[in-house]
Parts: C-alpha cells; structure tokens; sequence
C-alpha cells in the first residue's frame, strides 16, 4: 500500500513544532514555562457575547446544519463593519463569506483558485498558511519579500519578468504576522495599480485590523477605488474580540473570488455552528468598547516588554501594530541561529519564543514574541532571561 502521499511529501516538518514539544514536555516536568510563543490571546471574550451564545444555543431548532456561507444576519453585519470602520460598501449577498477563521479561509480559497503549477507570490517571512495553502493546493511559490520598501517593488517586477509560467495571486498581510509591518493606503493605491496592469489577483490577509499603536489606524486594501475588482480581503475575530477558539472570519471583496470560495465551502462544510454565527452578529453590532480595551492592553504590553527586554539587554524594535514582536536575536549570539536561541530561552530562561526561521529562510535571526501573557509575567519573563543573557556574556542595561 502506497504510504508516500503526494501532498503530504510537500509539507516539511512543522519547524515550530519542536520547540512547541519541549515546552510541553517541560510543563509537563512541572516547570513554570512563559508562553510567549503562540498568537493564542489570553483573554475572554466580551459577556454579551458569551450571553448571546448560550442564549441561542437554548433554542432547540439551533442545532442543525448551518449556512457553509454564514448566516445573513452576520454577512450583513460584516458588511457594516467595512462600512463604519473603512468606509468601504460591501454587498453581503455576493461580496461576504464567513469561513472558520480567516486561516481556512485562505486555504479553501487557494483551492479554488489555483491548479497544480501555478505560480504564487508570497511574502518570506509569512505566516505558514499564506504559503502552505497554495502549496496543498499543488501550486509553487515565489517568495518577495515582507519589508514593503521600494526592494519590494523591485522583486514584484523580477517575479513577473521571470517566473514561468507567470505568477496568476499576490499574498499581503499588514499588518504583518510575523514581522508586525504595516502600511498606509498609498501602498495599497500603487499595489492595485500593479496588480490590474499585471493581471494579478490579490488576497490581503487583515487578521490584525484592530491591534494598531500610537493612534494610527490599520488601513483596508479595499479603501483604494477599484480594489474590488482584483482583490479579496480576509479579517477574523480571533484578536479583535479574543474569540480565537471560535473560528469565526470573514472574506470580502470581488465578487468571483468570493464566489469560488463558497463553492468549494459548500462541498467541505456546513458553516459554523449557528450559536456560534448569531453571537459573532452581537460582537459586531454591539458595543465596541472591548476593542480599544483590547487594543490598549496589548499596547501596554507592548511597552512593557520592550522595557523590560531591553533591560535584560535585549533591544527590540517596538511593533506598531499586531500582538506580536519580530525580535532581532541579541548580538552576540545571531550566530546560534534562531531555533537553537528558542531552545535554549525555553531550556534557561523557561520562556517560550517562536523561531523565526518557522516563517520562510528569511526569517532566520529573528523571533517573534506574543504579547499573550500580562504585565506580570512579560517582567518576569524580562528577568529570566536577563539571568541568562548574563550567563553567556550579553550585558544588562540595568544594574
């Protein structure tokens, strides 16, 4: 029997899943680990949420078969969120789909947009799935680079001038994961532009739309006139409303590629458990409080970490937007490569951070660290590893 699966010999080893390993093993050893490793938030989701939750599930026609599309109710409801946070009007009947979570999402819509041979771009370093997916759809990547500086542009260029056969979808996620870039609407202009005189779709991954700092609003693709015509936009509940283990996101934008992907859905799922749908539409139409308080806590983690990192001696660029921190490695150890750094934080300082070469080959040197544990931990976490960085020679900038 043939065990040499075709789409699974595409798929390497989860490189984040050895690190993951030894923070289980070392939890299970009884050992205080930091997590700082996992986009997993924290924090529960708002009461009236939880309230609309329980409430439908009271309802003894609830239970069946769901729409794999979403229910009206919430499409209508993401429709309007564009509306009063974008300024972008959206057709909840042909321009929203609800997908279980933005993740799959992205990976059911690679599946209905691309054959085997086709050519993708996207970004390196990048969240797994912004690759992965195209590649189980049989697809092959070129990568371009994250850092959206004019080396950016010259890299959309070659790959268009030299990839055979020629790149047919562009990934985008700003704010980035994991390297927490962002970029301003002008980008998103000149990035239409090349997209509809190159004939590229685009899909912009916006999971992080809400975790923005220093008062400067995360902007949508879909707010440059024409955007629809080649892109889609995938945003989720996950951090904006800490309902990660609810797998509730949306896709939005041109109207083929929205309708592809319900397609495919309609032959791999029913949707989301309706419960689960009607108080997703309580987060979106109710009130809103909970995502300034969301987004000023992980701005005062933000700064929390930065300083207490920095005193142990470990500076790290403060991320303008997102729950996490693309950290350089301290100088003097780049050399022991972001994997073996992670390991020896874990094993040391008992704080877990993901290696950066987890996210493509040009994430090596780097780690990102989640802002997912309070102000408490994030100092102690400060302390151990300053306890460390002195036990291999790195000084301290705190006495």
């Amino acid at each position: 029997m043939d065990t040499d699966f075709y789409r699974i010999k595409r798929l390497p080893p989860y490189v984040i899943a050895e690190v993951n390993a030894m923070r289980a093993a070392a939890r299970a050893e009884g050992r205080d680990i930091i997590d700082l490793g996992m986009g997993n938030p924290d924090l529960p989701p708002p009461q009236h949420v939880i309230d609309k939750l329980c409430e439908v599930a009271q309802n003894p026609d609830a239970h069946g078969y769901s729409q794999s599309k979403g229910i009206p109710g919430l499409r209508k409801a993401q429709a309007n969120y564009y509306q009063r946070r974008f300024g972008v009007e959206l057709d909840p009947e042909s321009e929203v789909v609800v997908t279980l979570g933005s993740k799959e999402g992205l990976a059911s819509l690679a599946t209905a947009i691309t054959a085997p041979g086709d050519t993708i771009l996207a970004p390196n370093p990048s969240y797994p799935i912004h690759t992965f997916g195209f590649i189980i759809a049989g697809a092959s990547i070129r990568s371009v680079p994250t850092t959206p500086d004019e080396r950016y542009w010259d890299e959309l260029e070659k790959a268009m001038n030299f990839t055979v056969p020629r790149p047919t979808v562009l990934v985008v996620n700003f704010p980035s994961n994991p390297t927490a870039e962002v970029v301003d609407l002008a980008f998103y202009e000149r990035l239409v532009d090349w997209a509809k005189f190159h004939k590229v779709w685009i899909l912009s991954d916006l999971a992080y739309s809400e975790l923005y700092f220093d008062g400067k609003p995360t902007p949508s693709i879909l707010q440059v006139p024409g955007a629809k015509d080649v892109a889609v936009e995938f945003t989720s509940m996950s951090k904006t409303y800490s309902m990660a283990g609810w797998r509730m996101g949306f896709a939005v934008g041109n109207p083929t590629l929205i309708a592809a992907l319900t397609r495919v859905k309609s032959y791999i799922d029913y949707g989301a458990f309706t419960p689960m749908q009607a108080a997703a539409v309580a987060a979106l139409n109710g009130p809103q409080d909970i995502v300034e308080k969301n987004r000023q806590l992980y701005h005062k983690r933000r700064d929390v970490m930065v300083e207490a990192f920095g005193r142990a001696g470990w500076e790290i660029p403060p991320p303008p937007a997102s729950m996490f921190a693309w950290a350089p490695l301290p100088a003097p150890l780049k050399e022991m490569g972001s994997m073996e750094f992670a390991k020896q934080l874990l094993i040391h300082a008992e704080v877990a951070v993901a290696p950066g070469v987890g996210y493509g080959e040009d994430g090596e040197g780097y780690v990102r660290i989640g802002l997912v544990e309070n102000e408490q931990r994030l100092r102690q976490a400060g302390r151990n590893i300053r306890r460390y960085l002195q036990s291999m020679g790195v000084n301290s900038s705190a006495a």
